[in-house]
């Protein structure tokens, strides 16, 4: 080894009680930046920059506006000021004429209203998920004229019985003064809440918001129905949270999702009809393997617009997969079987085809799922065009006599006509009408007309102006004089408050314009208040046929809350402009939640 030279330094000595050292760190410091790989000066200059962006956002300023496209009618929705818990909709009304529609259906919409709860705005942070739009709450002036105020004094009647005698619990009975538990959700005070909103009762709506905060809970170790709960509840507070924009009801909107999608975690994707909300299990229903075509088929708004309004795509994708096997399997020439099984996702061979129990909604919720995403999903419109040329094949028949159009059922593998039309079929000229409004072919609309025209009899041939839950069809000519077009079993003679054909009628009434609808739908109201109303609310009643021995049941139904009376206020909405049908889509429980671009 060569000796060293000691004569040469090969390093720096730094004195570090020099000092001049201190004095001139620029040159050393340059030093170091220099002999950095540019690698380690990116990782740097990313460091400060970052560093430099949190300081700007935790600064504290003005009103941070956040600009979101996703689609949606909510863009640039701006933080709220405060008022008092409670006091959810504002006295005064500022319309800004831009957001009204041209035609029936312009909705009154707040930009920026002088009230509106801070507790009714979502911190994104707090559902842990992306920036969503927040929905701009909207205001509705109360009832305009008299046919809507008696809708809104039978709301209020059926609502204090219910708050005296039923509170918290599921549906009230009138007449005993009791209640009825079924799901334990407080059905009645969910279904309720945007038909209250809507009517303008601020103080019942304030109530039931507080009941909703403090009290609805879903961990109960008890079985509930999928499809009624999603229609009902979840339905319910997606509606709610659209119309007030209190986020109350998106959060407890995002729990009860959460606990209903182990339902989804079968074989096919087909979800089983029963979930158990506290332990989050879920299984077939205990009358047999299968799940309802229909319950199984019109969870899907419901559902797309939780993952839309959270930003979470797992809600959305577990339904849309169940549409899409459905649209997979064979049909016959567009109609479904009533019952499918969620373990094989094969439908039951022979079972029954119908429009009215277990396969009703499985055709609305395909043209309202169309319509609900900016009608871009093609294949939803095409299996909904399908169905009513199967319809229209194999359902659509007419009375012998006076040639009504109704819609039988197809029983058995040999698919014998039964000639029975249920009340829930009555939705069906609504449906229509939508779908005509959204360019679907013109002759659905005289399709829909012949229908309504049906189901207005039903309620003209009782002595109380109610339709029965089942109507039986004569398709034979006898020759008699006295045949009758229609006639109903005394085990089907019930009236169960349905709010379908009145549904259907308020379509009609907003499409066309023809007052006939409204005035046929004043006198099924009268029927309503003659037969069915009780000193602590309205009941279903046993008999449509004798008006003095109507039989009441003792129940009020939640739907009579969230669908019936909120179609009734509708229909008699003179201006047509409450609800503007392109910018919202009812569910099956008569919930608008918004339509999408895509």
């Amino acid at each position: 080894m060569l000796p060293r030279d000691t004569s040469k330094t090969d390093y720096i000595s730094l004195n570090i009680n020099d000092p001049g050292t201190y004095l001139k760190p620029s040159r050393s410091l340059w030093r170091q930046w220099n002999q950095m790989s540019r690698f380690q000066r990116n990782v740097f200059w990313f460091l400060v920059i970052t560093a430099l962006l949190i300081l700007f956002y935790l600064l504290p300023g003005g009103t941070k506006n956040v600009i979101i496209d996703d689609g949606s009618d909510y863009v640039n929705a701006k933080v709220a000021q405060e008022i008092p818990k409670g006091d959810s909709i504002p006295e005064e009304v500022v319309v800004d004429s831009e957001n009204q529609g041209v035609g029936p259906g312009g909705g009154e919409v707040i930009e920026e209203p002088e009230f509106q709860p801070e507790i009714n705005q979502v911190d994104d942070d707090q559902i842990n998920e992306p920036p969503q739009p927040k929905p701009n709450a909207m205001v509705f002036h109360g009832p305009q004229n008299d046919r809507q105020k008696a809708v809104v004094r039978a709301f209020k009647h059926s609502w204090a019985g219910y708050v005296k005698f039923a509170w918290g619990h599921d549906n009230v009975k009138p007449i005993s003064r009791g209640y009825h538990e079924w799901f334990g959700l407080g059905l009645t005070i969910v279904d309720s809440l945007d038909t209250m909103y809507i009517m303008g009762l601020k103080e019942e709506f304030a109530q039931a918001r507080a009941w909703v905060e403090e009290s609805l809970v879903f961990h109960t170790n008890r079985d509930v129905n999928l499809f009624e709960v999603t229609i009902r509840v979840l339905g319910g507070l997606l509606s709610a949270y659209h119309l007030s924009g209190d986020k109350i009801f998106l959060e407890k909107a995002i729990d009860l999702g959460d606990r209903m999608m182990p339902a989804f975690s079968t074989r096919s994707g087909v979800p089983y009809s029963d979930v158990n909300l506290g332990t989050k299990s879920a299984h077939h229903p205990k009358w047999g393997p299968d799940s309802s075509t229909s319950e199984v088929t019109s969870i899907q708004l419901e559902f797309r617009d939780l993952s839309r309004t959270t930003g979470q795509p797992r809600f959305e994708a577990a339904v849309a997969k169940v549409s899409e096997h459905v649209h997979n399997l064979e049909k016959y020439d567009g109609l479904v079987p009533i019952f499918i099984n969620a373990n094989t996702g094969l439908f039951r061979e022979y079972a029954t085809i119908t429009l009215g129990a277990r396969g009703d909604s499985y055709y609305e919720y395909l043209l309202k799922q169309w319509v609900q995403t900016g009608r871009t999903i093609d294949y939803l419109r095409d299996d909904y065009v399908a169905g009513i040329q199967g319809m229209q094949k194999h359902l659509v028949r007419r009375t012998a006599k006076n040639k009504f159009l109704f819609i039988a059922e197809l029983i058995g593998a040999s698919r014998d006509m039964k000639p029975k039309m249920d009340h829930l079929t009555c939705y069906l000229p609504g449906t229509l009408a939508l779908g005509v409004h959204n360019g679907l072919p013109s002759e659905h609309m005289d399709f829909a007309k012949e229908l309504t025209r049906t189901c207005y009899q039903t309620h003209v041939i009782q002595p109380t102006f109610l339709a029965p839950e089942i109507t039986y069809f004569n398709v034979q000519d006898t020759g008699e004089e006295s045949q009758m077009d229609m006639y109903v079993k005394s085990t089907d003679a019930h009236n169960l408050l349905r709010p379908e054909f009145i549904e259907s009628l308020f379509y009609m009434w907003y499409f066309t314009g023809n007052k006939t609808y409204q005035a046929w739908g004043w006198q099924i109201f009268q029927g309503f208040e003659n037969h069915t109303k009780f000193e602590n609310g309205y009941t279903s009643i046993g008999n449509v046929r004798n008006r003095n021995n109507t039989r009441p049941r003792d129940m009020t139904e939640s739907f009579w809350f969230g669908e019936t009376l909120k179609y009734f206020y509708l229909l008699f909405d003179d201006t047509r402009q409450l609800v503007d049908l392109d910018r919202w889509v009812f569910n099956s429980e008569g919930h608008p939640l918004p339509i999408h671009e895509s």
